[in-house]
């Protein structure tokens, strides 16, 4: 072959190739991007990432007793020597003595069943709605045999009369029930509280959820990610570790009730909250998709919302009207506002959604954890806003009610 003819042929693979070349670029540069954006978010003085022992599994625990990761522990000697101050539909609330002995054997028992924090904070709560945390050698009139710190029934299905007053036992009863609710972390606490106890109310326990955090996070001395227990102060940060550090990855799999959950959101001077913390990533309008592969429209805001793990705010109040995957596996939440406005949250995973349908959340609530199901390609909050059924960038939206990024 000529040098000449040489020097077309390299001319005509070189032109050949340089379309496919360029596309994957783009495709690189694209999931790179996205990616990377939860990991930039949290580059802040303080964060770090944890280390790993070689040969532990991704999301083992390294250390504890054997109980499920993200999961907390009490001693219940050392809690009957505590008190804690909190309040119950707005009313003060004080548990100390017994009552905390008790608290800790019920997380002692969600933990030893495998159970992560959620659950055994729900443990609390509804011994909480059923005895106040006391052992009670009496029911009531719609249940004159129950007893215990759950009012369990003398039905047979919670053991003997000594495992009903037992705290220990009783909680161990209590949490087998629980796990057999498999949705339970697609719904509200006090739900999935009903679910288990068969109460005529299901949101009884409703609003014992945040003394429940309370305590929990006190005799344990662990923050849980779940909330403090109180309302926020005005002005206060919503999360002192920006979403980054650990009570924001402890929220994974946590919930709360659709009276209020997590840590909430500071609101604008118009009511409204930003729906995630962190930067903006991507925005409205026609993008490369980064895993169709394909030019399409973009029909939210794509934010890092304190990366994996991390809080996801209702940008409004309202009613939760879907709390499940998509067509295309994208966990979503969606909130209708009323007034044809309806607000959309994606890529929570199967355990971050923090509330169910038909839940009530206000502005700023936390009502979800940052994940990375369905069409994603990193842990981050896409975020879209709905008015009439037709989709509005949500940039100028929200900055027009006090909320920029």
């Amino acid at each position: 072959m000529s040098s000449r003819a040489g020097a077309w042929l390299v001319g005509t693979i070189a032109i050949l190739l340089a379309p496919a070349l360029l596309l994957g670029a783009l495709v690189l540069t694209t999931i790179a991007s996205t990616s990377l954006a939860s990991v930039a978010a949290c580059a802040t003085s303080g964060f770090s990432v944890p280390i790993v022992p070689l040969g532990t599994a991704p999301g083992t625990s390294t250390g504890g007793s054997g109980g499920a990761a993200g999961a907390i522990d009490a001693d219940p000697a050392s809690a009957s020597g505590l008190t804690v101050s909190t309040t119950i539909d707005g009313e003060p609330a004080e548990f100390a003595g017994a009552q905390l002995s008790n608290a800790a054997h019920i997380l002692t028992a969600g933990r030893e069943a495998g159970l992560g924090v959620r659950d055994q904070v729900i443990g609390v709560m509804t011994a909480i709605g059923e005895s106040t945390l006391q052992v009670l050698d009496h029911g009531d009139a719609a249940g004159p045999d129950s007893r215990g710190l759950f009012q369990q029934r003398d039905n047979g299905a919670w053991g003997s009369y000594a495992d009903r007053m037992d705290p220990h036992a009783s909680a161990s009863s209590f949490f087998t029930a629980l796990l057999a609710v498999a949705e339970r972390d697609a719904l509200a606490p006090s739900e999935a509280a009903h679910r288990v106890q068969g109460n005529a109310d299901p949101q009884h326990y409703a609003k014992y959820w945040q003394a429940a955090v309370t305590v929990s996070e006190t005799i344990s001395g662990t923050s849980t990610g779940l909330g403090t227990g109180t309302p926020p102060t005005a002005g206060a940060s919503a999360d002192a570790d920006g979403g980054c550090g650990a009570a924001s990855a402890a929220a994974a799999g946590s919930g709360g009730s659709g009276s209020g959950s997590g840590s909430a959101a500071i609101l604008s001077p118009s009511g409204w909250a930003a729906p995630g913390a962190g930067a903006l990533t991507d925005t409205f309008g026609n993008r490369f998709h980064p895993t169709d592969f394909e030019w399409r429209m973009h029909n939210g805001i794509d934010l890092a919302a304190g990366g994996c793990g991390g809080q996801i705010w209702a940008a409004q109040s309202g009613t939760v009207v879907e709390a499940e995957p998509d067509s295309s596996g994208n966990g979503t939440i969606r909130v209708d506002h009323g007034g044809g406005l309806v607000t959309k949250y994606l890529h929570m995973e199967a355990d971050g959604y923090l509330v169910g349908v038909g839940a009530v959340v206000t502005a700023g609530q936390q009502i979800g954890v940052t994940g990375t199901s369905g069409q994603s390609t990193g842990c981050h909050l896409h975020f879209e806003v709905l008015v009439d059924g037709e989709r509005a960038d949500p940039l100028p939206f929200l900055d027009a009610r006090g909320v920029s990024f």
